[in-house]
């Protein structure tokens, strides 16, 4: 597996994670280059395997333990197998705080 397959397997995955997203640098929204911002947020090393999340649910971490879950699967039997995994939640999204109005 090249290291760009590697990268869009890990962003699809973690698309499955409702609380997290990828710490891009821009918005997609708010340029019109070709770009797969998502994949920016991933870096892969031959010592460790560092993804940049944005948490938007609370508690944090019962949602790294399920991208972590997701992401370990796509890196066996790979180069970054035996990398270290380390998600770093770079930010939190205001809609972590909201809560449900009540009826």
């Amino acid at each position: 597996m090249t290291a760009a397959e590697a990268v869009e397997r890990i962003v699809g995955a973690l698309a499955a994670v409702d609380g997290l997203r990828p710490a891009t640098p821009v918005s997609p929204e708010t340029t019109w280059l070709p770009v797969d911002w998502a994949g920016l947020a991933v870096d892969l090393a031959a010592d460790v395997v560092r993804i940049r999340l944005i948490a938007t649910r609370l508690p944090i971490p019962p949602l790294l333990d399920q991208a972590a879950a997701l992401v370990r699967p796509i890196l066996a039997g790979t180069e970054w197998e035996n990398a270290r995994l380390q998600l770093v939640v770079t930010d939190l999204d205001g809609a972590a705080f909201a809560r449900p109005t009540s009826q």
